[in-house]
Parts: C-alpha cells; structure tokens; sequence
C-alpha cells in the first residue's frame, strides 16, 4: 500500500495550525490551562482553543462548537487551495470526506435542552443535520463543496485514527480520486463531568508514563489530511501512509483489556501491512492518556513487541485527550516529527512508572526517523494503530 498525504494541518491548545503546534513542542509549552468551560466548577486543566466562539457565531443554521472548531481548522494553511484544486481535477463527486467524531455536536444539543420552551426546541436549535452523530461530515460537506461519499466513524477515541484506514480504502478500491480524512471534538459539560464521574480526570496537569500520574486532562481539536494515490503525480508532502490495523476486543465499556489485546492485534496488523519488523519503527506515538490503567497496559504492551531501545512518547500534555479528534491530532504529530526529524518528549514526565521498562524522556529528541507508528485506543475496545512512511 502507497498512500500520500498531500497535505495536513492540526488545531489544538497547542496551536491553531501546524507551524504553530510546532513552535509548542520546540519550546516544550503545554496549551493546558485551568478549566474555564462555562458552567462548570471542575477543578481541572482543560486543552480548550482560542477563537472557537467568533466563529460560532458566523455559522447559521449550522452553528455549533464542534462545527465551529472544523471550520476554523479548515481555514489553516493550504488546505482550502488544495481542495479547491482537486474539485477542479476531479469533480466534486470524486472526492470523498471521512469524519472522525465522539461527542459530535452535543454542546449544541446541551444548550437546546437548557432552553427548551414548552418542552420542545426553541427555534434557534430546530437543527436535524446538527443535532446528529453525522454532523461533522454533513457540515464539512457543506463547507468543502465535496459531494461523493462522506462518512463519519464514531468509536470513542480511536474515531479520527479509523479514518485513515476507511480513506486508504476508498482509494484503493477507486471508490474517489481523494479523500479528506478529519477529526473534530470539543470540549462540553457532559463529556467533562462524565469523564470525572468516572474519576478518570486529574486536578493537575497530566503526566502521561509516570510514577505519579494521576488522571487525565481533556482537550479539544480538529485535523484534516489529503489522502491520495501514489501514481496521481501530485506534489505531496513525501509522507505516506504505509500500513494500519483496526481491532475491537469488545472487553469493557471503559477499561482497557488487561493483558491488551486488541491493542497488540491492531499493531500487529498495521506492521503486517506494512511488511516491517518492530525494529523498524523509529518513533511511537502513544495513546498514553495518564490514567494509570491506559499507561500501564500499553507501556508493558509496548515493551512486549518493540526493542527497548524503540523512542516512543506521549503527547497528550500538550493539548489535552482530545477524544475523538485524538487519532488524527496524534497521528499528525507522529507524521510531523517523521517530517520534521523531531520527537516530541513526553511533557511533565519526571519519574518512569516503575512497572514500565521504555525508551522516553520529558525532552525532544532531534534525528532523522523512516517509519512512525500511533497507538488509538478507544473506550470499548476500539483500537487503530497507524504507520506512517518516508517516501523513498
């Protein structure tokens, strides 16, 4: 398999886009602030982003926080000029979207409850395609001119990384000529206080690996990539997208499988595909959350398949859990450091679990890398594991 990435962009606490995001690891500055989500007194760090409620504001009947969110990711970089441009080449019905979501637009559908009138929607939230698990899809259809197939997978956090894998399909099954693959998610009160109902969320800053971690922290983010065929001739980014692997071990509605089943058999499948050794992987992007089950499952998982000496990391302090758009924010960092020659360190790690044996550290590691592996484990057992290639 030989699938480009024409282009990416990533928005989170870090940075709007990923010139920005990379300013952030560079300088090792966290975008995780103390939680200010209205209504809520939660005494916690949150990844929220600046900007989200001008552009709310400019949506119409499509207004949401989530929209709001992938919109504004849409707008960075060239990710508009490049579409605009394969719409051209192609037509618009050759071109397919594939959405990565967890939450949707349920913010939106949170205010509609809280001002209800007579027991039904007031005006302003009579809104069928937003109060909707598709919506993210439906609204980036919207924004994007695209009319072939769009798709919006929803399984917890894994959702943004599965899109990659439905979009590597498409292609090779010439379903469309491209395809923008995204992950959109933003913060709201019931995810939050549901996540702490589970007491999952830490008071403090997470710190994803280590001895003391305690909780995690969320966050919020959109990304996109454009997937394309290899013998296209475009000019792409020299990225491609080599092997994936999807599981569902279906073990617990929240907690991982003990012994990480799922988990192996996703990143089994994607070395598979990719026809690579362990050792052959320079860098993994791990789903490291902070919770001590998570850490603790992967990071003896990992010591399990991988030599010792395999650099991996945790990004998660950076932003936040940033739920559904966590595959695609992550797998986008992975992709940046394989372009880039630069490992993002583990941030606020001080002291390694000591159950885990693995080669991290709370620095940046500067070398050039080949291939790249991103762990997504999601609530239910969802897993997607991704490998990411230079291209030679």
């Amino acid at each position: 398999m030989d699938i480009r990435l024409l282009d990416y962009q990533s928005t989170s606490a870090a940075g709007v886009n990923v010139a920005e995001l990379r300013q952030s690891i560079d300088a090792q500055r966290s975008g995780l602030r103390k939680n200010d989500l209205p209504n809520s007194d939660l005494n916690t760090w949150v990844g929220r982003v600046a900007g989200i409620e001008a552009c709310e504001q400019t949506l119409g009947e499509w207004q949401s926080r989530n929209n709001a969110l992938a919109a504004l990711g849409y707008q960075q970089g060239d990710l508009r000029v490049n579409i605009d441009k394969l719409k051209q080449q192609y037509q618009p019905s050759r071109l397919g979207i594939v959405m990565g979501s967890s939450t949707s637009s349920i913010d939106r559908t949170e205010s509609a409850y809280r001002e209800l009138q007579d027991d039904e929607l007031s005006p302003p939230f009579r809104q069928a395609r937003v109060h909707n698990p598709h919506a993210p899809s439906l609204y980036v259809a919207h924004m994007t001119g695209i009319t072939g197939p769009a798709m919006t997978i929803n399984t917890a956090c894994s959702s943004s990384a599965k899109v990659f894998a439905t979009g590597a399909r498409w292609l090779e099954l010439g379903v469309v000529d491209a395809v923008l693959v995204g992950g959109v998610d933003t913060l709201c009160l019931s995810v939050l206080h549901g996540f702490d109902s589970l007491q999952l969320i830490s008071e403090n800053q997470c710190m994803p690996l280590d001895q003391h971690r305690d909780g995690i922290n969320l966050g919020e983010a959109s990304g996109y990539a454009i997937l394309v065929r290899a013998d296209e001739g475009h000019a792409d980014t020299g990225i491609r997208l080599v092997g994936y692997g999807e599981s569902s071990d279906a073990h617990h509605m929240s907690h991982p499988h003990p012994d990480g089943l799922g988990a192996e058999l996703a990143m089994q499948q994607a070395l598979a595909m990719a026809d690579l050794q362990a050792e052959q992987i320079d860098y993994i992007n791990l789903h490291g959350t902070s919770s001590r089950a998570n850490d603790l499952i992967e990071g003896q998982l990992i010591a399990k398949l991988f030599p010792t000496t395999t650099q991996v990391s945790s990004t998660k302090a950076w932003m936040g859990h940033t739920l559904g758009a966590a595959g695609i924010t992550e797998a986008l960092i992975a992709v940046d450091a394989l372009q880039r020659g630069v490992i993002p360190g583990s941030l606020n790690l001080t002291e390694l679990d000591q159950q885990l044996s693995l080669s991290v550290q709370a620095d940046n590691i500067v070398r050039e890398l080949s291939y790249v592996l991103s762990n997504s484990f999601g609530f239910g057992g969802n897993n997607c594991c991704l490998v990411f290639g230079r291209v030679a």
